[in-house]
C-alpha cells in the first residue's frame, strides 16, 4: 500500500507540474496562480498546497527548474557516452546538446523573455543565481562523470573545469553571443585547456584543437 500511495502521490506531483509548465510557456510566470494549476491538473487548490506548501509558487518554480535541468543532464550524458575517446568533443557535444535544446524549450524561453522584458526574474534566478537546482546537480553529475571516463584529469583540475563548463554553459543560454555550434566549441577549448593545464594534456585526436 506505501508503494501505491508514493505512485499516486508521483503522478499527482507530475500533474501538477505538467499544468504548471503549459500555464508558465503560455501566458508567462509572472500569471501563474494555483487555482488554474489546480484546475489544470484536476485536483484541488488544498492538493496543491499540501504538496507544494505554504509558497506553492516558489516550491513549483524550484520543481519545474529542477526537472528541466534532470532532462537536459540525460541528453548531456548521452552525448558524453558517444563521445569518450575525446574530452574536447565531448564537452563540445554535451555543451551543443544544451545551446540548441535551450533554443527551443517553452520553459527557457519564457523565463528568458519575461526577464529581458523587465516583467518577472524570479525564475531565471534559478538557473543563474541560486546554487540549485542547476549549478549543484549539474555540477556533481559531469564531476562523476568525468572522474571515471578521464581518469588522467587529476582532481583540482578537473573541479576547475566542470564549473566552468557548466558555468559558461548557463551564460551562453542567458545572453547567446551568436551561433551555438560555435560557442559549444569554444568552451570545449576552454574545458579542455583547464583540465589539461600545460604538459599534462595526453596526444591529441583528429578532433581536438591544435
Amino acid at each position: 500500500m506505501t508503494r501505491f500511495r508514493q505512485a499516486v502521490r508521483t503522478l499527482l506531483r507530475e500533474q501538477i507540474l505538467d499544468a504548471a509548465y503549459q500555464l508558465v510557456t503560455d501566458e508567462g510566470w509572472a500569471r501563474l496562480r494555483v487555482a488554474p494549476v489546480a484546475r489544470i491538473a484536476g485536483c484541488s487548490r488544498q492538493t496543491v498546497y499540501n504538496e507544494f506548501g505554504a509558497d506553492p509558487k516558489s516550491s513549483i518554480g524550484l520543481a519545474l527548474v529542477q526537472r528541466e535541468a534532470e532532462r537536459f543532464l540525460l541528453g548531456i550524458q548521452e552525448q558524453l557516452d558517444a563521445h569518450r575517446d575525446s574530452l574536447e568533443e565531448a564537452a563540445a557535444a554535451g555543451v551543443g546538446f544544451v545551446l540548441h535544446r535551450a533554443e527551443a524549450n517553452p520553459l527557457i524561453r519564457s523565463v528568458l523573455t519575461a526577464a529581458r522584458g523587465g516583467r518577472d526574474d524570479e525564475l531565471l534566478a534559478y538557473l543563474t543565481t541560486r546554487p540549485e537546482p542547476v549549478f549543484d546537480t549539474a555540477t556533481a553529475m559531469i564531476d562523476a562523470y568525468a572522474s571515471e571516463a578521464w581518469p588522467d584529469v587529476d582532481p583540482a583540475s578537473r573541479s576547475l573545469a566542470v564549473e566552468t563548463i557548466v558555468r559558461l554553459t548557463v551564460s551562453h543560454i542567458v545572453q547567446p553571443t551568436g551561433d551555438p555550434g560555435e560557442s559549444a566549441r569554444r568552451i570545449a577549448r576552454i574545458t579542455v585547456r583547464i583540465a589539461y593545464p600545460a604538459g599534462s594534456r595526453p596526444a591529441q585526436g583528429p578532433y581536438e584543437s591544435q
